[in-house]
């Protein structure tokens, strides 16, 4: 009860709201004297009055819940109103929940990527989960261990996301890792070749010197093996009746990137090693388009070997294992010798009888195209007794020898340049004739050592009398010095006159010929 009158009008009819006329009015005579205070005496007027506005309060209390217990459409308002407000405060919470799921799982994933290869593109990732790795064969073909793609970083001594990034494999990319250019072909023609760049370059060395030189090939392979070459492979030859000659059409561009990993995994590594291993060793065809006036090197196809690698003439070698064991014993039913430098496969025989090569040809044929690949139609020699007889640009008629007729034109070159000088003379597509002189006069050291020490000696006193000049600056900048040894070295070009054709760039399309 109130002690103090209303000091304005406003109060007063807030108090006569808030309990009842009556009740106000027996404040005021409690207050100013003209009533007794609330007793306990029976029939009590103030307890009366009291007692029925309480009774009046809980009457409008009801009244006002009949009304909203009435009234349907209001409580499923109010209904639908309460859920959601309870709906947006779960959203709210769901959605700062997921949000610091989020940042929690970025960052975990951040930390794990750059511990570990999880992704590495589209089409290629799917082993990566796969880590079983054959041990004991890895030790006993003498291999480095590598129990995952991680430890295969730390033997590259490279980082998890810089082996990433030299793997990784995208559609459009701004980067590339290989300089590609064109060679001419001493056949005619051009080849493309593709260098790669320092830190690959490195990277397949690696491979090539820690794992595929240690894993033991044919017998037949000369091509790329220490301590053989094209006279090695040209000597089986000596002195045959007859010598065929076949080649392999598109031999590195036809290996894919599936039979290079499987050919890793026969090895030993788990998959997840494999499809690292064959990443570094193989590229797709790329074009370079300009858009926007940003250079990208769109992927065109499936990833192969590239011709320039230093790792890619050892993979063929391991492919070719159970090539060159079917051909030796295809070779040696029909009475022929076999040997296989790179793509040149040659067969010889000697002595009399029979000799079939038409026979030979189909069967030779048949088992190329059941190892997959494909023989070159244009490119098959049957040599007989009778005429020159060349294996992998070495005469093999009486013992391994080069070309008389090359060989006289290139000693009237030495004489011409011990009388007038390098000026206005050319040796085979080189632009310093000195340099390519003395490269000719090593070549034919290396095939007949009685004739080359002579003519290795006039060629290097002519070039210590001229000096070594440097080769005229190309139209282009030069393709890095990374590029690997040619995967099919075969003797210098001999034509001695003809300067030898620009080597065009490779063709550049426009972005929207692209699709």
């Amino acid at each position: 009860m109130s002690s103090q009158p209303p000091r304005t009008r406003q109060e007063l009819y807030d108090r006569i709201r808030a309990t009842s006329r009556e009740e106000v009015i027996l404040e005021d005579m409690v207050r100013l004297g003209f009533w007794p205070a609330r007793t306990e005496q029976p029939g009590d007027p103030a307890e009366v009055i009291h007692r029925r506005n309480d009774l009046m309060g809980q009457l409008r209390a009801l009244t006002t819940e009949q009304h909203r217990l009435g009234n349907l459409e209001a409580m499923k308002r109010e209904l639908r109103k309460r859920r959601l407000v309870e709906s947006k405060r779960k959203q709210q919470e769901t959605r700062e929940r997921r949000a610091r799921e989020r940042v929690a799982k970025a960052a975990a994933w951040r930390e794990r990527k750059g511990k570990e290869l999880l992704f590495l593109g589209r089409g290629v990732s799917g082993g990566l989960s796969a880590r079983e790795t054959d041990e004991a064969r890895l030790t006993r073909l003498g291999l480095p261990v590598l129990t995952s793609p991680e430890a295969l970083a730390e033997a590259l001594g490279l980082r998890v996301g810089q082996l990433r990034a030299l793997c990784f494999t995208r559609t459009a990319s701004t980067t590339h890792h290989y300089v590609r250019f064109l060679l001419p072909k001493k056949t005619g023609g051009t080849r493309l070749i593709s260098a790669p760049l320092p830190r690959l370059k490195a990277a397949q060395a690696w491979v090539l010197t820690q794992v595929l030189e240690k894993v033991p090939v044919h017998d037949a392979a000369h091509g790329f093996r220490p301590g053989r070459s094209i006279v090695t492979n040209a000597r089986p030859h000596v002195g045959a009746a007859v010598v065929v000659n076949l080649d392999l059409k598109d031999f590195f561009p036809s290996v894919g990137y599936r039979r290079v990993k499987f050919a890793f995994m026969r090895l030993g590594y788990s998959e997840a090693t494999a499809t690292v291993l064959a990443l570094l060793c193989t590229e797709p065809d790329v074009d370079e388009v300009e858009l926007d006036g940003r250079r990208y090197y769109v992927s065109q196809g499936t990833r192969r070997l590239p011709q320039g690698a230093p790792s890619s003439p050892a993979i063929t070698n391991l492919l070719c294992r159970r090539l060159d064991a079917r051909l030796t014993g295809t070779a040696r039913a029909l009475g022929f010798v076999y040997t296989r430098y790179a793509d040149d496969l040659t067969f010889s025989a000697t002595g009399p009888g029979p000799h079939d090569p038409g026979t030979l040809l189909r069967r030779v044929r048949w088992l190329v195209k059941q190892e997959d690949f494909t023989p070159h139609p244009d490119k098959t020699r049957v040599l007989r007794r009778g005429r020159q007889q060349e294996v992998t640009g070495v005469v093999v008629n009486d013992k391994p020898g080069v070309d008389r007729q090359t060989l006289k034109r290139f000693r009237a070159l030495l004489h011409q340049l011990d009388k007038t000088g390098p000026e206005g003379k050319r040796w085979g597509a080189g632009a310093d004739v000195l340099s390519s002189a003395v490269g000719y006069a090593h070549f034919v050291a290396m095939v007949d050592p009685v004739k080359g020490r002579a003519l290795e000696l006039k060629a290097r006193e002519l070039e210590r009398r001229y000096g070594r000049r440097p080769p005229p600056a190309p139209p282009t900048p030069p393709p890095a010095a990374t590029a690997a040894p040619a995967p099919e070295p075969t003797p210098p070009p001999v034509t001695a006159t003809e300067p030898a054709p620009a080597s065009p760039e490779a063709p550049k399309k426009k972005w929207w010929k692209l699709f």
